[in-house]
């Protein structure tokens, strides 16, 4: 067996367990003889991610539920298999339901056509849809579910005492989960999550992607400034509030404004 390493109280994630990257971050949440794992990952990880959660003595029949952050293939295309191999159901809000189920492979992004991106998409059921305020029981631990909308419409994160599993709404240097129209993203909702977040007396994120690191409310107030800006950028196309710079072509036009006019 190996030895558990928490990297907080009742909480193990998978790649800092393993001492390599296996993916997108996978945390497992356990309490008594009950444990849960929050994404999954890859298709092609899961058995080796499995394997590792049994050498620390976890009982897989003991796992009481599956949980997708949102509907991404790079956090989800596991599901299926790793289902399958512990006889549990997953959990996932109903927006992400659809997607998962029909293996809806644009909204996933595991078609991505001018990229050469084609990776499958297996279809998996949702047994257990969550909404903001829920809170899921582990043994003696409860995990109160927050809907924190933007990157996708079905983002979800997770609040555990003074921790956040914040999911991709925002990582150590201050980037954000990816903003694309075709993937359910929506800006001002981003705002409104990352303001909760910000807002809220959590003091650690444990994000989807990368390092887990402190609450800073001066890097959450930089990055919403920062989506501010994009909701009056054309860069941001359809996700976008408007662009400023139509209106005032159009005023210039009406004005008899030409090149060089100063």
């Amino acid at each position: 067996m190996l030895t558990r390493k928490p990297i907080f109280p009742n909480i193990i994630e998978i790649n800092h367990q393993a001492g390599h990257v296996l993916g997108c971050n996978v945390y497992l949440i356990f309490s008594d003889d009950e444990w849960l794992m929050i994404d999954i990952g890859y298709d092609e990880t899961v058995e080796e991610i499995i394997e590792l959660v049994r050498q620390l003595d976890f009982p897989l029949s003991q796992c009481k539920t599956l949980i997708a952050t949102h509907a991404d293939v790079d956090h989800i295309q596991g599901l299926a298999r790793a289902k399958q191999m512990l006889r549990t159901d997953v959990s996932a809000h109903r927006l992400a339901a659809k997607p998962l189920a029909t293996g809806d492979k644009l909204k996933t992004f595991a078609e991505i056509e001018a990229q050469d991106i084609h990776m499958e998409m297996p279809v998996v059921e949702v047994e257990k849809l969550l909404a903001d305020t829920d809170i899921i029981e582990i043994g003696s631990l409860k995990l109160e579910v927050w809907w924190t909308p933007g990157h996708t419409d079905s983002q979800l994160s997770f609040r555990l005492g003074d921790l956040l599993l914040s999911g991709d709404n925002i990582f150590r240097d201050g980037c954000v989960g990816a903003i694309d129209a075709h993937h359910g993203s929506d800006i001002v909702q981003f705002i409104a999550s990352l303001r909760r977040i910000r807002e809220s007396d959590v003091k650690w994120l444990l994000p989807s992607h990368g390092p887990i690191f402190r609450k800073d409310d001066q890097l959450l107030a930089t990055t919403i400034a920062r989506l501010e800006g994009y909701l009056h950028m054309a860069d941001f196309g359809t996700c976008a509030l408007d662009w400023p710079l139509m209106d005032q072509w159009e005023q210039e036009l009406a004005d008899g404004v030409w090149p060089g006019d100063s």
